[in-house]
């Protein structure tokens, strides 16, 4: 008997290169950059249902046109000429305008969802077709690990070796939409940027010093122009101890560190609680959204 619930984990994804070029022509961003998966993430409960309908706890407060999983869900279903029958229960843990994909990795644990009660592969082309329609950062999630990524963002370049390290992720009060980052990114001077080299470099060789070194985003001029506290908190968190590396995770507002053990992760977090932010200690991650076939809690 074919199962009617799966729980899927959504991982969050923090960027260890992101190079953004001048606004195009046609209104979008030439991107290249280096996505990295983490333990840390969302639970979504896909099942079956009569009707569609979509929960959340904490609820989310955004308008449906905005809310990626109910994007994915009817943007699967409109490509498998099929009603989008299903409920999703999504426990949300990733921070909103933090730059750590949440949405998006929701979106992604959807379609893995639907798939898998379908009988469909994770990496059938019409789910895959579903992903990159919905968002640039969603194909990746259906794989995960670490990734080199191009054009927009959702064009998948090469698979890259993850190097399994301890990762703290601080995020400020203050939120930053991805639309806000960009229209600011789009109102500065830009420096060519360097090359990914180094970066992949570094994951080849499972250096996590040459790494920490190489760590790339310049995204963060226009976040921290939005939100002062984020290069505060970039001052912070790569001044405390047992860090090798800190950058800001995608648009903001949130950074992340790479830290030398858990124990001098889970003490940032402790430290940057105590402060007001929001933190996590985590470690990256070998895998993209995880279905698991049972019953829904």
């Amino acid at each position: 008997m074919a199962s009617s619930s799966v729980l899927i984990s959504a991982p969050a994804k923090i960027n260890l290169y992101l190079a953004v070029s001048g606004l195009r022509a046609d209104g979008y961003h030439d991107v290249s950059t280096v996505l990295q998966a983490l333990e840390f993430g969302d639970e979504l409960c896909v099942a079956r249902a009569d009707r569609f309908s979509f929960v959340s706890s904490p609820a989310l407060d955004i308008p449906d046109a905005d809310n990626l999983v109910t994007r994915a869900a009817r943007e699967l279903a409109a490509t498998l000429a099929i009603e989008p029958t299903f409920t999703f229960r999504l426990a949300k843990r990733i921070p909103s305008g933090a730059g750590l994909g949440g949405g998006s990795a929701d979106a992604a644990a959807a379609l893995a969802g639907m798939a898998t009660l379908l009988g469909l592969a994770s990496d059938d082309p019409r789910v895959c077709a579903a992903a990159a329609a919905v968002g640039t950062d969603v194909p990746f999630f259906l794989t995960g690990g670490a990734a080199l990524y191009g054009g927009r963002g959702e064009q998948f370049v090469r698979d890259l070796p993850t190097l399994e390290t301890d990762v703290v992720l601080v995020k400020p009060p203050e939120s930053i939409s991805t639309a806000e980052a960009y229209a600011a990114f789009d109102r500065m001077p830009h420096s060519p940027a360097p090359g990914h080299d180094p970066v992949e470099d570094a994951l080849r060789f499972s250096d996590r010093a040459a790494l920490s070194s190489a760590l790339y985003n310049n995204m963060t001029q226009a976040a921290t122009g939005l939100v002062a506290k984020v290069q505060e908190t970039l001052a912070w968190v790569d001044a405390r101890e047992g860090v090798t590396g800190s950058l800001l995770c995608g648009s903001g507002s949130a950074v992340f560190a790479l830290c030398e053990d858990a124990a001098s992760a889970m003490s940032i977090a402790e430290q940057a609680r105590a402060r007001g932010m929001w933190s996590m200690a985590t470690r990256t991650s070998r895998d993209g959204v995880r279905v698991r076939v049972e019953e829904c809690p």
